[in-house]
């Protein structure tokens, strides 16, 4: 007996309601992309793998999917380096290209690799599939979708105060009430990591203080241990536990903390800009709250750090992030070249807005109205019909076999199809349609023009 098939664990097969549901996300966020000025690009699968490892960190590159290269990949492993089983050592010379991350490094190396085809400073959006060898929960996938949004080539902060807007009118869109856009700058991390002595610790201490809300306060106090920072360090940091109150409360105690650093206080100025941008212009649903113990653990971030949270009540992590990265292209040798983006993550606001019922019940509908097959002449007469119902924009179709009209009406109800078209023998004589509305159970007897007209 044949085995019975499967898909990879963290992956998906989606049937066609769920599609329709992603695809009105898709469609949601691409518009307000492009009313934003965002213009779209592609990129590869896949990249080389140096384009890729070391911009993570050293959890995000171990988070990497490696393709093996072609053919007899093992033919440049010598028999000492094959006996040794160092994997590190042994990947690079196995496999030279691996599956993307996430859009923002590819993107940045579409942009050093097209430099002169592009205008500066250049807005893109992408949407496309990423992957990460993650251990698959609820809400985090080994495939899954990101939507990317990116300036390049522009130093000034009213992007930032757009990303917010962005981040607000897309969730508005979608009817997603009370998310909470939290920021963060990586100028007042680096300013904390001076005050407490550990420069030289500063991805160890920004990882660790990522994992709070995940792992709570005295967990990421033992993993700062573990890296080497100093317990006097941690007796510095202990104010930010506990920072509260709304932005400006939070922004005067940051102020007092970082009072010996110029990089956090540049930080802070910054967030000042933004805050008061957003304060002006204003927010539909969303809320800006700061969050100064927020890292999102990336290397490349260098100034404002976004993070998006569902709704309160919600389990779900986070729905969207971002940040500035001043220098990110400066690693494929373009120099120079600030940068600012957010993302949204795709598959986790489809599991909130199922969990919490906004999605339109009309989403699903592929097909407005379906012919019922009662044999040939009768089948071509719809498929007549169903061509100048196309023609005018309406989803229509034939169910292709004459079956008993029972099993085609079980069949529109099942594919929620809100009305059915008889064409017998009757109608065909006097030249009329039946249309039925499936859910009331009205039917009327109509010339084509009139069906045409009650269908658009």
């Amino acid at each position: 007996m044949a085995q019975k098939p499967s898909i990879p664990k963290g992956t998906r097969d989606f049937n066609p309601q769920e599609v329709a549901k992603r695809n009105y996300i898709f469609n949601t966020i691409r518009s307000q992309f492009e009313t934003f000025g965002f213009q779209p690009i592609e990129t590869p699968s896949f990249e080389n793998s140096d384009t890729l490892m070391g911009k993570y960190g050293e959890e995000g590159d171990r988070l990497i999917f490696k393709i093996l290269n072609s053919g007899d990949f093992l033919n440049k492993v010598s028999d000492d380096l094959y006996a040794a089983k160092d994997a590190t050592k042994i990947t690079p010379r196995i496999s030279e290209k691996a599956l993307r991350y996430d859009l923002t490094v590819p993107f940045a190396r579409y942009v050093v690799q097209h430099q002169n085809e592009i205008d500066f400073p250049f807005k893109r959006y992408q949407i496309q599939p990423v992957w990460r060898a993650d251990r698959p929960q609820k809400g985090r996938f080994r495939e899954f979708y990101q939507c990317d949004a990116d300036v390049v080539g522009s130093n000034s902060l009213w992007q930032e105060v757009e990303f917010v807007q962005l981040y607000d009118a897309v969730f508005s869109a979608l009817k997603l009430e009370g998310v909470t856009i939290k920021i963060n700058n990586r100028k007042i991390l680096s300013g904390i990591a001076e005050v407490i002595g550990a420069q030289d610790k500063l991805i160890d201490f920004t990882v660790a203080l990522d994992k709070l809300d995940k792992i709570g306060e005295e967990k990421v106090k033992d993993e700062m241990r573990s890296k080497g920072i100093s317990e006097e360090g941690i007796t510095k940091l202990q104010p930010l536990f506990t920072l509260k109150g709304d932005f400006g409360n939070q922004i005067e105690e940051l102020k007092t903390i970082l009072n010996t650093s110029e990089e956090g206080k540049k930080g802070i100025e910054e967030l000042e800009f933004i805050n008061k941008g957003i304060a002006t212009l204003g927010l539909k649903t969303a809320t800006l709250q700061l969050d100064v113990t927020l890292a999102r653990g990336l290397n490349y971030y260098t100034g404002a750090i976004f993070e998006v949270a569902a709704p309160e009540g919600v389990k779900m992590g986070s729905i969207g992030g971002g940040g500035r990265y001043d220098d990110l292209t400066g690693i494929f040798g373009l120099k120079d070249m600030s940068g600012v983006g957010i993302s949204f993550g795709l598959d986790r606001i489809a599991l909130v807005l199922e969990d919490l019922g906004l999605f339109p019940e009309t989403i699903t509908n592929t097909v407005k109205v379906l012919f019922i097959n009662f044999g040939a002449d009768e089948a071509m007469a719809s498929m007549k019909a169903i061509k100048a119902l196309r023609e005018q924009g309406v989803s229509a179709e034939l169910f292709p076999d004459n079956k008993k009209t029972i099993k085609q009406f079980n069949y529109a109800n099942k594919r929620q199809i809100p009305y059915v078209v008889l064409l017998g023998a009757t109608e065909m004589a006097n030249h009329t349609f039946t249309l039925k509305n499936m859910q009331s159970g009205d039917q009327h007897e109509l010339s084509l023009d009139d069906l045409i007209v009650k269908l658009t």
